[in-house]
């Protein structure tokens, strides 16, 4: 029986979606740039660096770090699946909960560039640990209080989650992921303040978590904006039950909960920003939120080329290392390259939002879709070059004797990086979406049926305007003059391409949207393809600028960056062979068959999975029926 819930129409749905999304452009952005077709290099090069005092402070609590995360027993969080209850107070002990927060409500005041150098080093140990403080920080209370938060809750809020109290960001719902318009958590408005009630699922922290970020419905009436809205909520609030704690194939050391809200009361003063807010407020944060997860990538994609390294030149068969065998060398040079450019991509845009001269919100989203694709990519190939020892678990292989290596937990730990915080899907859409605002702003009221005469009238004019002077602009550029980006020595001629490239995708962007109108929005794949050629580009980008700026110190990086582009450069050509053909409409045609169950015969001469419950879970509103099982984790002896 189906459980599909009547709900809002698509058009209906992209308004919610539209109506969040941030629309002014108050500074210049090398990503926006780059889909129009413009290299702006100006923008990321000379490569940008951190204040002495950011550095030292960052330096600083890395030293202290350092010799912490050596004692952390990642093995065993694995196989307890629990972080240990020591660690959370080490990691308090340390300032480590509080690593982005100024100095004056009790955090460290730590840089992007440093936060996310301090969770690659944490997640190194398990990624469980760098999960923890990334759900913490950059979607919990810290980052939108920070943000958005008046001076009363900056000061209520900020010190206790700097000094060890752990936060958690409740979104999603069990019939609710990316589509907000869908969210059926409400807060109804009481004296005083709200009335909380609905079902949160997959709230990474959410067991042990002391303070909540809701983001809840409060509906229109009179006077009265509604929408959704951001709560700051203590979880030890009457009618709160952590109902479960969920388990994964990855990551098993963190805390994620299905969590119930029964008529929880929440003052008005605990709105965070305003009434209708809240989604506005969610993207903001993850803006640069987005940062953490490519941090953590890079940890493991480090961790997998020094595995590879090793064992490669360790191994031998025919009488040479296996990784003097083309078909594993192959594999060794893609993860040394591609770790190479992902860690310049990941300090990039975290430079880039320390200075605050740029806004980088596709940038980050950029970095957020290639680091989890690239970095599965590094896991899957290590295990592939570890062969039986790649998918046999590190504990089996400590009790034969061996290096205990966990690839196989890596991989399944890297899976999840796909889907966090938007997946690949996901975020091909909302990078998407921006890739073409500029077209949609001229053309907008052409492809709208709801337009009137007029309207698409004048949309015309100002289309033709905006063409006439854009379209000449894609046909030479720099990366045509032979000499052109000579200050980068080698790798000028890689320049040269992305600069041609570059011109190259907006052209295809603009046939795109002459061949497809109004109905581009649902050429998905088209768009996929479109961003991940952007993606590649930025790579590529970053990789050289970052080889330039360190070519005294580490010479290596050009040879690396030099290899990575031409990697690169294969990728993309496939991509643009691809946007033109491909089997797109007849894979649309055929899924809709499937769905109806057209080829269901495929399926027969197994045992098929029990049909003993719901595709989607439901979470109508009311008392929990079940035990709460959230964890209580000792409060931080941290004073504050």
């Amino acid at each position: 029986m189906s459980t599909t819930k009547t709900g809002p129409t698509e058009r209906e749905a992209r308004k919610v979606a539209e109506a969040a999304r941030e629309t002014e452009w108050t500074k210049p952005s090398f990503g926006k740039e780059l889909f129009l077709g413009r290299l702006r290099l100006d923008l990321v090069d000379p490569w940008p660096s951190n204040s002495p005092e950011q550095v030292a402070a960052g330096e600083a609590f890395l030293e202290r770090l350092r010799p912490y995360v050596e004692t952390i027993d990642g093995a065993a969080i694995e196989r307890e699946a629990s972080i240990p209850d020591d660690v959370f107070s080490g990691l308090a002990e340390l300032g480590a909960f509080g690593m982005k927060l100024p100095t004056k409500y009790g955090g460290l005041g730590l840089s992007h560039l440093y936060y996310c150098k301090a969770l690659t080093l944490a997640g190194s140990a398990n990624g469980s640990i760098g999960t923890l403080l990334s759900a913490h920080q950059s979607i919990g209370v810290p980052q939108p209080v920070k943000m958005f938060g008046n001076d009363e809750q900056k000061q209520k809020y900020l010190p206790r989650v700097a000094a060890g109290e752990v936060s958690a960001f409740l979104l999603t719902e069990p019939d609710v992921g990316s589509d907000p318009a869908r969210l059926g958590t409400s807060a109804t408005p009481v004296e005083g303040g709200y009335l909380l009630n609905g079902v949160k699922l997959w709230a990474t922290n959410g067991p042990i978590s002391t303070l909540l970020v809701v983001m809840a419905r409060v509906p229109k009436s009179e006077g009265r904006r509604g929408g959704i809205t951001a709560f700051v909520v203590e979880a030890d609030s009457p009618g709160i039950t952590v109902e479960s704690r969920n388990a994964f194939m990855g990551l098993r050391g963190i805390e994620n909960s299905v969590t119930r809200f029964h008529d929880v009361f929440v003052p008005e003063a605990n709105v965070l920003g305003a009434e209708g807010r809240g989604l506005k407020i969610a993207l903001t944060t993850l803006n640069t939120g987005r940062l953490s997860l490519p941090a953590m990538c890079v940890a493991s994609s480090k961790w997998c080329l020094n595995v590879a390294r090793g064992w490669a030149a360790e191994r031998v068969q025919w009488g040479r290392p296996v990784g003097r065998h083309e078909a594993l060398s192959t594999k060794i040079s893609f993860i040394a390259a591609t770790t190479y450019a992902m860690e310049a991509m990941v300090d990039l845009c975290c430079l880039l939002a320390d200075d605050d001269a740029n806004d980088i919100r596709i940038e980050a989203a950029l970095l957020k879709l290639y680091a989890s694709e690239m970095a599965w990519k590094i896991a899957d190939d290590l295990v592939q070059i570890r062969g039986g020892r790649g998918f046999e678990t590190a504990d089996s292989q400590r009790a034969r004797g061996e290096r205990g290596l966990e690839a196989e937990q890596v991989l399944r730990d890297l899976r999840i990086m796909r889907i966090f915080e938007g997946s690949t899907e996901i975020m091909h859409l909302l990078i998407a979406r921006e890739a073409v605002d500029a077209h949609l702003a001229v053309a907008g009221d052409i492809i709208d049926p709801d337009a009137s005469r007029d309207d698409k009238l004048k949309a015309v004019a100002k289309a033709g305007a905006f063409y006439a002077g854009w379209l000449p602009t894609l046909v030479a550029g720099k990366g045509q003059v032979p000499n052109a980006y000579a200050d980068f020595g080698p790798l000028a001629h890689q320049l040269r391409y992305v600069e041609r490239t570059t011109r190259k995708l907006a052209r295809s962007i603009f046939y795109g949207m002459g061949r497809w109108q109004g109905a581009m929005e649902r050429k998905q794949a088209f768009l996929g393809r479109v961003v991940d050629i952007g993606a590649e580009l930025f790579a590529m980008t970053a990789a050289c600028v970052r080889a330039k700026a360190e070519r005294q110190s580490r010479p290596g990086g050009v040879q690396l960056a030099d290899l990575f582009c031409d990697q690169a450069r294969v990728r993309i050509g496939a991509l643009f062979t691809a946007l033109w053909s491909n089997t797109d409409d007849a894979d649309d045609a055929a899924a809709e068959d499937v769905l109806a169950g057209q080829y269901a015969f495929v399926e027969s001469g197994i045992k098929l999975p029990a049909d003993d419950g719901p595709w989607v879970s439901p979470a109508e509103p009311g008392p929990s029926s079940k035990p709460d099982v959230r964890r209580v984790v000792p409060r931080p002896s941290v004073e504050y």
